[in-house]
């Protein structure tokens, strides 16, 4: 069914591939090789302390990454799976006929994000990273009549293949940068 006809089944949105492998390689070029030049470096942290920190950081990073949105024809959810804790990251609710509009907002970089205003003044933050957010976007025009012509994602994919080709440099440099002290830890 198409998202203009009166009943649309269950629709899932999921972050975008590219933005969740970004994000989460930054994270390992970023991390990675602290361990390996705390132990050259003689380091007060232990790498073992470190290596804990790199874990728990990283499923908490994957955590924040498996938001998924889902719409139906009673509303929009914003959800996590099961295992991340709602203390954590909270899901939110709301259905079609409680949307009184879509308001824009600028953020401290320049950029436009929106929120769904509901009919008792609540603000609900639109997912503005999920592949398909065109698809999205028809939909939430569909079931609210809200006119979202100008609703456009908040990062486009060329800006995270950007940061993705230098996160691949930054791993070259990692690599580099543990050998160099795997070597130094041998000689010693």
């Amino acid at each position: 069914m198409t998202a203009n006809s009166a009943n649309i089944s269950t629709s899932v949105f999921r972050l975008s591939p590219l933005i969740r492998i970004t994000l989460l390689s930054l994270y390992i070029a970023l991390t990675v090789p602290l361990p390996f030049l705390s132990q050259v470096t003689a380091a007060p942290v232990p790498p073992e302390l470190l290596w804990i920190g790199i874990g728990i950081g990283f499923v908490a990073l994957y955590a924040v990454l498996t938001e998924q949105v889902m719409v139906d024809d009673e509303g929009i959810q914003v959800t996590y799976p099961a295992w991340v804790p709602s203390f954590f990251r909270k899901g939110w609710s709301l259905p079609w006929s409680d949307v009184k509009e879509l308001k824009p907002r600028s953020t401290g970089q320049g950029g436009l994000v929106y929120y769904f205003l509901s009919q008792d003044g609540k603000a609900y933050l639109l997912p503005m990273r999920v592949a398909g957010f065109a698809r999205l976007v028809q939909i939430v025009q569909a079931k609210t009549s809200i006119d979202t012509t100008d609703v456009r994602p908040l990062a486009q994919p060329w800006m995270y293949l950007i940061l993705l080709g230098c996160t691949l440099l930054l791993l070259l440099v990692d690599g580099w940068a543990i050998a160099t002290a795997l070597t130094s830890t041998q000689l010693t």
